[in-house]
């Protein structure tokens, strides 16, 4: 079969600025290829990478991007003109695999091949204008049934598999578990719900006063975050109380990144983002390295997450919120054979969403384009 994977124009591939999707679909793209598939991707030119080449039996093509603008038409000019220059070097497939806005518009099935998007959020009412795509695939039930709910007529080509969890590297330093930390990692962002994390750091002075706080990830909006002034916020908010709370800035090197999350004892990732997230990779990670995890309770964790020991929940919406994320945080880590017996619990979940499964799905699927089942 041949399958073309078709990336935004902000980040690059290989994921040297971090990325989810990005990192998602490199790790797919070479098991793909490990089958005996032929296999293009297609991604940003920056950073030093050459315009072709080959990675992990994948064929690489990059064309020029941008850095993300923070103003959104900007964002959506930007987009448009890279997915223009993509759908000009798009060779036709079997089936193109795609999660940028533009992309179901401006190429054509008949020339360069079935549609696959890939909808990695919660839909803004577009999903009426992808009539062309043959299948709109998501991560999650949540965000299938607001794709329905949004373009009724789309519901035969609308699919569900759940995002992979990405290959393990070895930590680039080994280091002991730390009983009283608590890891973030991803964009430091207000939908994060990392005031209401910053906000449980200061209340552990009183009730927790060993834990302290490590929140990994860019705040730069060129990386999706929330800016500089965000950040800044949230520190003085930390300072101001004496909170234990480190920001490390972005980490890209995934064996230093494999690190912080072999060394947490628990990973905390309180998104706000009801309409926003629909399968979040990094709490997925936190598992996969023993490390149970605290997330608030929206509906994008059922499937993956789950709850239970090592994965569990707080009312983020409760006028306490801050309160309960502690206490979820605390009951985590209170008791060291329940804890150990969570970590177990949490490695096992974790493999349940290994990249030879989920591309099995994917590969599954896309046979049905190629066989012409609507």
């Amino acid at each position: 079969m041949k399958i073309a994977i078709v990336q935004g124009a902000f980040l690059p591939v290989p994921p040297l600025r971090g990325g989810a999707v990005e990192k998602i679909w490199f790790a797919l793209g070479q098991e793909f290829a490990r089958r005996g598939h032929d296999v293009t991707h297609y991604s940003r030119l920056c950073d030093g990478l050459p315009a072709a080449g080959i990675v992990g039996g994948v064929r690489h093509v990059r064309v020029p991007g941008a850095d993300t603008p923070a103003f959104l038409p900007a964002l959506k000019w930007q987009d448009l003109r890279y997915t223009r220059r993509v759908a000009r070097q798009l060779e036709h497939a079997d089936v193109v695999v795609t999660n940028t806005f533009w992309a179901p518009l401006v190429f054509s099935p008949r020339r360069h091949g079935p549609l696959w998007v890939h909808v990695q959020r919660y839909p803004k009412g577009q999903m009426w204008l992808y009539r062309r795509a043959a299948r709109l695939q998501t991560v999650s039930r949540v965000i299938a049934e607001a794709i329905v709910q949004q373009a009724p007529s789309v519901r035969s080509r609308v699919c569900v598999i759940p995002n992979p969890l990405p290959p393990l590297v070895e930590p680039a330093t080994q280091g002991a578990r730390d009983s009283h930390l608590v890891l973030f990692v991803g964009r430091i962002h207000p939908e994060k719900g990392l005031e209401l994390l910053v906000q449980a750091a200061v209340l552990a002075r009183q009730r927790a006063p060993a834990l302290h706080f490590r929140l990994v990830g860019p705040c730069e909006t060129r990386f999706g975050g929330g800016g500089e002034s965000f950040q800044r916020r949230l520190e003085e908010l930390a300072a101001r109380h004496g909170a234990r709370v480190e920001f490390t800035g972005p980490v890209f090197d995934e064996a230093v990144l494999a690190g912080h999350f072999s060394r947490a004892s628990v990973f905390a990732y309180p998104s706000l983002a009801a309409r926003g997230e629909a399968s979040p990779v990094a709490p997925l990670e936190a598992l996969a390295r023993g490390c149970p995890v605290v997330t608030s309770d929206l509906a994008c964790f059922d499937e993956t997450i789950g709850s239970g020991p090592f994965a569990r929940r707080f009312d983020h919406t409760a006028p306490d919120a801050a309160g309960r994320l502690l206490a979820a945080l605390t009951a985590t880590l209170a008791d060291r054979p329940a804890w150990l017996a969570a970590s177990a619990a949490a490695e096992s979940r974790a493999r349940e969403f290994g990249v030879e499964r989920i591309a099995g799905e994917y590969l599954a699927g896309f046979a049905t384009l190629t066989a012409g089942i609507k």
